[in-house]
């Protein structure tokens, strides 16, 4: 048996940063991976894949050069489907070895392989020979993350009907395509695809979507995809699916619709990967979805035993699960470290991007917070007129009184990296005066900051 300080089963966003962590503490630390490559689904088959999906058709077919006149965009025709994935692959390849080699230069050991529990210290693990091999730590890092959920009545065969991994790898080269889920991974593929010339036709069983985003701009948004061509059916329930004789995927609603696709995208939810890890040998708890309970410092019921990322759940973001894995070893190790931010980003990889910080202004309103509002739009902002979003737009909340900025939410390009201003001024309690008072580089859409600030003091009629 060979012996350890940390185990960490898992190798995406959590486990990477609790393993280098480990190292860095001068640990003799192991990271354990199912599959043949390093990374998890944030390498793999989830963040990198879909963003750099995303990416490669917002450039090339040209969609920012849409509101230049007498430009015509004629790459488009030259892209196929599969060109698409293969520089998912690159990059995806790519990012993996940057992973392994971050983890050599640690002296992190990498064991490729199924781990499961034999113990509250021991971890089985089944190698791709079929040998198994015994291995023991005095801390252990759960960071399996999650997998799509695939329900029975769906009948997935991975080339016609896929969820979000099977996508990634399908040889069918669509037409149309349904996407069922409106949640985050299905609007972004909805998104893309539009953009890429499919016929898109979202399905969402709510009538609502992305309730966790300011109204306003999923507004903008939903308006954006529609003007792309994608058809919304929204409070609708499938019924029934099969493949006719043409291949064809054939939709039945309960509404008694029948929609005919060349593709189905399944994109409704994601369980945590815990289901092979004998947690009962541990006496770990689980909810019903499979996800592990912890605490404030990611430790499960068992003191010894770690848990982060997808795999305990909300927010299942791969920023947050990287700050999980990292202060789950600090805490084991018992190195100090300050609160964990109550506040972080989200980016939406649609097109246009979506990014928010902060409150929502249904959040304002319901804990009855008295705010005011400040807007700004690309088109006013010479950067924008020069990218060709015209689009774009921001939007300040922050309070009447004391000006202290509560929220920001951007719908446009670049709106995940411009979050991170607003964001650092909710961090230290800042008020949206610092927009006001400071200099941004000329031209860039950060001045769409010092814009949105003085629409708002102008709407309580403060004269700068």
């Amino acid at each position: 048996m060979r012996e350890f300080d940390l185990i960490v089963i898992g190798s995406g966003p959590a486990g990477q940063k609790a393993a280098i962590q480990g190292a860095k503490l001068h640990k003799r630390v192991a990271v354990i991976e199912k599959e043949n490559v390093l990374g998890g689904a944030g390498v793999n088959t989830g963040t990198l894949p879909s963003k750099t999906l995303k990416d490669a058709i917002y450039h090339m077919h040209g969609y920012s050069l849409r509101s230049f006149l007498n430009v015509s965009c004629t790459l488009k025709k030259n892209i196929t489907f599969q060109d698409l994935m293969a520089r998912k692959s690159q990059v995806s390849s790519i990012d993996s070895d940057v992973f392994k080699q971050q983890l050599e230069r640690n002296k992190v050991a990498i064991i490729h392989g199924e781990a499961s529990f034999a113990g509250p210290h021991t971890v089985k693990v089944k190698m791709p020979d079929g040998a198994e091999e015994l291995f023991s730590a005095s801390f252990i890092v759960i960071a399996v993350g999650s997998r799509p959920r695939k329900p029975n009545d769906i009948p997935f065969n991975n080339l016609t009907i896929c969820d979000s991994d099977a996508i990634l790898s399908t040889k069918v080269i669509p037409n149309s395509i349904l996407v069922v889920g409106g949640g985050v991974i299905g609007m972004e593929y909805a998104s893309m695809f539009s953009v890429f010339g499919l016929e898109v036709v979202l399905l969402e069983r709510r009538k609502e979507l992305f309730r966790f985003v300011d109204t306003e701009i999923t507004g903008k948004l939903i308006d954006h995809l529609k003007i792309n061509g994608v058809r919304f059916i929204l409070g609708e329930e499938i019924a029934g699916i099969s493949v006719n004789k043409s291949d064809r995927v054939e939709t039945i609603l309960q509404n008694g619709e029948t929609v005919a696709t060349d593709l189905l995208l399944y994109t409704m939810g994601r369980s945590a990967q815990t289901q092979a890890l004998n947690l009962q040998s541990t006496g770990i708890e689980t909810d019903s979805t499979g996800q592990i309970k912890v605490n404030e410092y990611y430790q499960t019921n068992v003191s010894h035993i770690y848990a982060a990322g997808d795999v305990i759940g909300f927010p299942g973001l791969a920023s947050t699960s990287m700050e999980q894995g990292r202060r789950a070893v600090c805490h084991a190790f018992k190195v100090a470290m300050p609160q964990m931010p109550k506040i972080w980003p989200y980016g939406i990889y649609t097109i246009p991007e979506i990014s928010l910080v902060g409150k929502t202004e249904e959040e304002l309103k319901a804990e009855s917070i008295p705010y005011e509002i400040g807007r700004s739009y690309y088109k006013e902002i010479a950067r924008g007129q020069i990218t060709g979003d015209t689009k774009g737009f921001m939007k300040l909340l922050f309070h009447r009184d004391s000006r202290k900025l509560l929220g920001v939410h951007i719908i446009g390009d670049s709106a995940t990296e411009l979050i991170h201003i607003g964001q650092s001024v909710i961090a230290h309690d800042g008020t949206i005066d610092y927009f006001i008072n400071n200099v941004f580089n000329f031209p860039t859409l950060a001045e769409c900051y010092r814009t949105a600030a003085l629409d708002g003091l102008n709407r309580l009629g403060v004269i700068q």
